[in-house]
């Protein structure tokens, strides 16, 4: 193998189960190994706060080489990774099938999961990657206005920010109070039709963030499918996807999870479903992150293969001629954001596509990380780099003034909102 290979990457299953996965030598051997490779690239030093991180730890230890830099500091870079692929699928030469077989991620998700087995994860994490617990508590009426006071109030953020790291600027997400499964209905839409490239009806795997922060995604979502006589329904009993225990390094949990999800999305797939979340995140996870986490499941491997991301589906439908491209109403000039876990499924840029087909729409993307991440750029010590790293999106994204801005993430698009707040007034741009 060569740099500048033409051959597809290949990612190697995470062999988390086996007992050397959790070791530390061997961890710190690896990560010895890597970081000396990436030293003597330095090719991602613009993607995020980690590298750089990397490249000042070496620069200023005593030999200027990795071989200088303290095994402890190994952990600083670790926490500055908050697993977006960027640097697997974009910038790094050396990927698998070249002999140098780096898989930074991986190696930072080894290391986040040994910190976690030793017991240094801090409560706040676990807090905040516990969704499931988190969202059923604000369904309860009370609570629901509770949190959400305080989620907005200054004096109370300023002593959350003590209390817990979770820093008080950052603007943080609503929490609906009534699911959106407390008053979703069944489709009304008659019998499926069935495409070459697509099952003609589609079970939904709500997300939590869907149930119980933003429920009008899900209506959206559905009305849409309905608009195209595609028949919908939502996944019963589902939990977390797992994305937040998986970058906390808690893969155990993410265990449990996907033995509760995936018998149940299993069935829809064998009665003839599409499967589909709207959160990039939640799709990545069952369509790469838990088949190379149990890659001889074989109810795993078939979720994954009947996972839509929602314009992905569109689109595919649009070529089976079933796509209703009636539209009314022109859109004008919209700034679409890529979020880095759409862009990690390999799927082109089906939403952006989808835009083109209405009349009078200018689409701008931008291909870009927008540094939230998650839970990530909630914490007090990241809050600063990810809006760093977001800057030139937020910049990008509102050059021109556009009628529309749009990113298929709906945290990312907070995240965005709140940087671009903070430079200037848009007026009457929609968000």
């Amino acid at each position: 193998m060569k740099e500048g290979s033409l051959e597809a990457p290949t990612r190697h299953p995470l062999n988390w189960e086996d007992g050397e996965f959790y070791e530390e030598e061997p961890l710190h051997k690896e990560m010895e190994r890597v970081f000396d490779i990436c030293h003597g690239c330095r090719r991602c030093v613009s993607l995020c706060t980690t590298f750089p991180t990397l490249f000042d730890l070496i620069d200023e230890s005593s030999t200027m080489e990795v071989d200088g830099v303290a095994k402890e500091d190994y952990a600083k870079v670790v926490d500055k990774c908050y697993l977006c692929d960027m640097c697997y699928m974009n910038k790094c030469p050396y990927v698998p099938p070249h002999e140098f077989n780096i898989d930074f991620p991986h190696l930072m998700l080894r290391a986040k999961a040994q910190k976690f087995k030793k017991g240094e994860t801090k409560f706040r994490d676990k807090l905040l990657s516990s969704t499931d617990a988190l969202g059923k508590l604000s369904a309860i009426p009370v609570v629901v206005q509770t949190m959400n006071a305080v989620n907005k109030n200054k004096s109370t953020r300023v002593l959350m920010e003590k209390a817990l790291g979770i820093h008080k600027d950052r603007k943080l997400p609503t929490y609906a109070g009534k699911t959106f499964r407390s008053k979703m209905s069944e489709s009304v839409v008659a019998s499926p039709q069935d495409g070459e490239r697509t099952p003609g009806k589609v079970a939904v795997f709500v997300t939590c963030y869907v149930n119980y922060n933003e429920p009008n995604i899900g209506d959206d979502l559905f009305k849409v499918l309905e608009h195209n006589k595609v028949p919908v329904v939502a996944v019963q009993k589902e939990a977390c996807c797992g994305m937040p225990k998986l970058e906390l390094g808690d893969l155990e949990s993410v265990k449990t999870l996907k033995e509760k999800n995936i018998p149940q999305m299993a069935k829809y797939v064998r009665d003839g479903f599409a499967l589909m979340t709207s959160v990039p995140s939640c799709t990545l996870m069952f369509k790469q992150e838990l088949p190379l986490m149990f890659p001889d499941d074989e109810e795993v491997k078939l979720v994954a293969k009947a996972m839509f991301d929602p314009f992905e589906y569109l689109i595919l439908r649009g070529r089976d001629g079933l796509l209703n491209l009636d539209f009314k109403v022109p859109l004008g000039q919209v700034s679409y954001h890529v979020p880095c876990h759409l862009r990690v499924q390999n799927i082109g840029l089906k939403t952006k596509e989808m835009l083109e087909r209405v009349p009078d729409t200018v689409v701008k993307t931008v291909e870009r990380c927008s540094g939230h991440d998650g839970t990530w750029g909630v914490k007090k010590e990241y809050f600063d780099d990810s809006m760093k790293i977001g800057r030139p999106v937020f910049r990008q994204m509102s050059e021109e003034v556009p009628h529309y801005i749009s990113s298929d993430c709906a945290i990312a698009a907070t995240h965005i909102v709140q940087g671009i707040e903070a430079k200037q007034d848009l007026g009457e741009v929609v968000f």
